[in-house]
């Protein structure tokens, strides 16, 4: 098990350190995804029409994606530590501006702060993952924070839809807010400071360009990248269009998250079997494996809308096969990216995650600009980002 500097090798092993960094990688997930319900109701409370209420998700997840690139290299240069929390000040004041908006304007401005905020949580968890642990342990470690990432839009849909419903939309920011500093005192108290790899000598600006442009000249990178945005925007583009489809079948806030999780409970268990299947089949294999059921899933959802079955478990079931197959994608793909440059850990993993948001946001802001009276819509974009997906991991095998 590798180890950098400023960390211990037995720190691994301890569960409050892996509890704690879950946490801390999954606050973006669940900020995401809490007021997912709400945005059927936006529109009316706000007076606005659809596609300025998908510019809160839209925003958030470009600014969640962009300032990943910038908290990177910084964590790589200064630690990651002090980086990530930095980013959770920004969300938990971000989270008070949200749930004090009276117009749509400054809602959408406080999700894209929030974003901003977020970002540092998801890229230093992964990079610490990188710094703690190597080879087929560290894709077992991110299959893990896989299982604990499926748990966040299911619940935080659940929850969201029910204190909506009960306390009204803006408890669900004064939620994270809360949340938001307790993660900062964990992190305060829990976690090391973390590697520094590249020395904290010379212009930060000039060292975080030039530890982009060595990645952007690494093929196996650009296409592990690739995968993991393709299968991001998937996934957005059914968070972002469920809830105005399940609506039309008569789905309200307080049901959406039922139907929704179906993908990420099958996820979980992609991710379970993912860290039991890596060290006999190896990564190509699963990888395949995991492809083939999120283009199936998606085939069988498509098939069934276009032949009329217009009901909410024509969308989730077949789904359930999406969920498994990105369950088994995604943990060797994420120790890919990550694992091509070990010493620019921090700045892959930010390259990694804006391409995925920034996808995952265009796949959000794309849902509503097309009707959904059914799922076909919905169906056929999911497939075209899927496509896109099998054919880097086509190019990736070749290599």
């Amino acid at each position: 098990m590798a180890s950098a500097p400023g960390t211990q090798n037995t720190a691994a092993h301890s569960p409050w350190l892996i509890a704690n960094v879950l946490a801390q990688i999954a606050f973006g997930l669940l900020a995401m995804t809490l007021c997912l319900p709400s945005m059927q109701e936006w529109g009316v409370i706000f007076d606005t029409n659809q596609t300025d209420v998908q510019l809160t998700f839209s925003g958030y997840v470009v600014a969640y994606g962009a300032l990943q690139l910038v908290y990177g290299p910084l964590s790589d240069r200064y630690g990651r530590k002090p980086i990530l929390m930095l980013g959770l000040v920004v969300a938990g004041l971000a989270s008070v501006m949200a749930a004090l908006a009276i117009d749509i304007t400054t809602l959408i401005a406080a999700r894209v702060l929030q974003g901003a905020g977020c970002a540092a949580s998801m890229v230093v968890s992964r990079s610490m993952v990188q710094d703690l642990f190597a080879g087929p342990q560290r894709t077992r470690v991110m299959a893990y924070i896989g299982m604990a990432l499926g748990m966040c839009p299911p619940l935080a849909t659940l929850i969201g839809g029910q204190m909506h419903v009960r306390f009204g939309w803006q408890t669900n920011f004064v939620l994270l807010a809360v949340l938001a500093l307790l993660l900062l005192v964990a992190a305060w108290l829990g976690l090391p400071r973390g590697a520094q790899s590249a020395p904290a000598t010379g212009h930060w600006l000039r060292a975080m360009l030039s530890a982009y442009a060595r990645l952007l000249r690494e093929p196996r990178f650009l296409l592990y990248v690739a995968i993991l945005a393709a299968t991001t925007a998937t996934f957005y583009a059914f968070l972002a269009g469920a809830p105005i489809v399940l609506k039309g079948y008569g789905i309200g806030p307080d049901g959406i998250g039922w139907f929704i999780m179906a993908v990420p409970v099958s996820y979980i268990l992609g991710n379970f079997m993912t860290s039991r299947l890596i060290q006999q089949a190896g990564e190509s294999r699963v990888m395949a494996w995991g492809q083939a059921l999120t283009l199936g899933g998606l085939v069988v959802m498509l098939a069934l809308g276009l032949g009329g079955v217009q009901t909410a478990l024509a969308v989730a079931l077949p789904l359930l096969l999406l969920g498994l197959g990105h369950g088994l994608l995604n943990p060797p793909t994420l120790a890919g990216t990550v694992g091509v440059v070990p010493a620019l850990a921090g700045s892959a993993a930010a390259v990694a995650g804006l391409m995925q948001q920034l996808t995952g946001a265009t796949a959000g802001y794309l849902v509503g600009l097309v009707p959904h009276e059914g799922a076909v819509n919905l169906g056929w974009m999911m497939l075209s980002f899927a496509t896109t997906g099998a054919m880097a991991q086509f190019f990736l095998r070749r290599r």
